[in-house]
């Protein structure tokens, strides 16, 4: 297995370190656009290999990871699909999938977001547990190879995560709100409290923990994160809009006094943040289901995101063409009795005959 890393910090570097020590004869090349940066991952024990350009990085590459500001991934993605052998899966880490998807087209390339990260950045902070347990988003298109995305999937498995395939537009209105408008709000929290001191003319307080939680992302890698701002600006606004709306509606339950009122609106939000942190994905026996579907491109993501829309887990894939290659099997790993019933309906539902091994 080679695999191309193209931007070798944090993110791309935990993939690196991840490839080189838990897949079976990987090797894995990369380049970064800041001088010194790859000598310096080829050193840490990241890479096998420093390319002098994204080209020399993807040549003979059987998957391609592109990890890079959410502003420079329409450029990077398209020279590494450019670069890549026929056979090379490519894929990014951007935060928002949206606009990506919607400029490329090529059977080779899968959209992906790993839901994990540090506060710190940069290779030397990768590690190869980085993704443990972590979601990682995938978005393939409608011509998405099925069997790219499989190879994909199980080395995302390989590295820890959790794949878990959801269509673009869904992917940037979710992420605005559990993960973009957070920042937004951060931002505005830390800006108030300085505000506020200010026209008060009082010194700095001692902060309490509430506050520290609370604004922990403030401030975060501005070149960063104005592209993801720009970038998904229409979704986080709309979110905005509502938080509005909601803290108008807290202002009046306050000034209104009412005890009782103010005490259910708390419950709610312990009993929704509860809900929200609790759910997981993966839990219970596993189950094998295998279904028949006709040899076309974009069937296994018709597949996958039909059951990542329904929360259904899949722990693992495998897809066989028949001799003619006109139709083919996908077999299904999936986690829960509840889930894998909820899957047979589901791939039911799209037209396709499904069996569950006994």
């Amino acid at each position: 297995m080679r695999i191309a890393v193209l931007g070798v910090g944090l993110i791309g570097g935990s993939i690196g370190l991840a490839a080189r020590e838990r897949v079976a004869d990987a090797t894995v090349t990369g380049f970064d656009i800041a001088a010194g940066v790859a000598e310096l991952a080829l050193a840490r024990g990241v890479l096998d290999h420093a390319a002098s350009s994204p080209h020399e990085a993807v040549e003979g590459a059987d998957a391609c990871f592109v990890c890079a500001p959410v502003g420079a991934l329409p450029e990077l993605v398209g020279e590494a699909l450019a670069a890549a052998p026929a056979g090379c899966v490519v894929t990014d880490v951007g935060s928002t999938k949206r606009s990506l998807a919607a400029a490329l087209a090529d059977e080779r390339f899968v959209g992906g977001h790993p839901i994990a990260g540090a506060e710190t950045d940069g290779v030397d902070h990768a590690r190869p547990d980085l993704f443990d347990g972590a979601v990682w988003y995938l978005t393939p298109g409608e011509s998405s190879s099925g069997l790219l995305y499989q190879r994909l999937h199980r080395l995302l498995l390989s590295f820890g995560a959790r794949p878990v395939a959801i269509d673009a537009e869904t992917h940037d209105r979710l992420l605005a709100s559990v993960s973009h408008l957070p920042h937004v709000l951060a931002n505005v929290l830390v800006s108030h409290a300085a505000g506020r001191l200010a026209a008060e003319d009082e010194v700095l307080p001692r902060v309490g923990p509430s506050f520290r939680d609370a604004t922990r992302v403030a401030g975060a890698n501005p070149a960063v994160w104005t592209d993801i701002y720009l970038a998904n600006r229409e979704a986080i606004a709309a979110d905005l809009d509502d938080v509005i709306e909601r803290l108008r509606s807290v202002g009046a339950l306050l000034r209104d006094g009412d005890r009782a009122a103010i005490a259910a609106w708390t419950g709610a939000a312990r009993d929704d943040r509860r809900r929200l942190l609790e759910a997981d994905l993966v839990g219970g026996a596993v189950h094998e289901l295998t279904t028949s579907v006709p040899n076309r491109p974009g069937i296994v993501a018709q597949v996958a995101l039909a059951l990542g829309k329904a929360g259904v887990n899949i722990v693992d894939m495998a897809l066989a063409p028949a001799p003619d290659m006109r139709s083919g099997a996908i077999t299904l790993w999936i986690a829960g009795d509840d889930a894998a019933l909820r899957a047979e309906r589901l791939i039911e539902d799209l037209g396709f005959p499904v069996g569950r091994a006994a």
